[in-house]
């Protein structure tokens, strides 16, 4: 086993015994041992009480952060003709169909959110084994498919993030830096929470949030008190 560095030891000689935090005393417990060389994102966790193997128990949705992630957001998009210059228009960094298609087809993904029209989905759909595990593949659900790539674009670069609850029923997600303002951390916290309540799925029985915690890219993470997280 490696032996942890003195900033490791510190930082959870800090965390050690800390648990069931308000937003306000986590957030600052996280900050302050982000202590990488570069500006580490603030990730959220939350533990739901669903088996999104079941259909009707699966969480999926969209938040738009106040503030933002602090993340230059990469975006593809899949039209043709006016479409196409629209996306363009609105900042998209790749813009095509079957050569777009093909591209990904060899291997060559640089990108972070697909954004189609809705009559270029059976040429995304053929793209389905490599977009699909990536959790890069275009959904109405979430906004991806849709005629007003202008507002799907500009959505996401400025902050929209994502989240899908994943086999053991967790979502996960990053609210910001480190180098944020602690306020504005909190109210990009509070937000996502909120979105995620608001995606419970019509087949969740019992205790629908089971756990919140944060945690830096490098550090170790810490549990908030879920009233102080929802605001009951």
């Amino acid at each position: 086993m490696a032996k942890l560095g003195k900033r490791a030891k510190a930082a959870n000689a800090a965390f050690e015994g800390k648990q069931n935090l308000s937003v306000a005393d986590a957030v600052a417990l996280v900050k302050a041992n982000a202590a990488a060389k570069f500006d580490e994102t603030i990730e959220i966790a939350m533990n739901l009480g669903v088996d999104p193997r079941h259909a009707d128990q699966m969480v999926r949705g969209t938040v738009n952060l106040p503030n933002g992630t602090g993340k230059s957001v990469r975006v593809a998009v899949f039209a043709r003709g006016v479409k196409a210059d629209e996306a363009k228009a609105a900042g998209a960094d790749i813009v095509g169909a079957e050569d777009l298609m093909e591209t990904i087809q060899s291997g060559k993904i640089e990108f972070d959110r697909c954004i189609a029209t809705p009559d270029l989905m059976p040429v995304v759909g053929r793209l389905g084994k490599i977009l699909g595990p990536r959790n890069l593949m275009p959904n109405p659900k979430v906004g991806t498919v849709t005629m007003d790539v202008t507002e799907a674009v500009t959505a996401a670069k400025g902050g929209q993030v994502q989240f899908k609850a994943e086999k053991a029923g967790v979502v996960h997600a990053g609210i910001g830096k480190a180098s944020f303002d602690a306020a504005k951390l909190e109210e990009n916290l509070r937000a996502f929470v909120e979105a995620v309540g608001r995606a419970k799925p019509a087949g969740a029985k019992g205790t629908y949030m089971k756990k919140v915690a944060i945690s830096s890219t490098m550090g170790p993470g810490v549990s908030i008190d879920i009233a102080s997280a929802t605001g009951n």
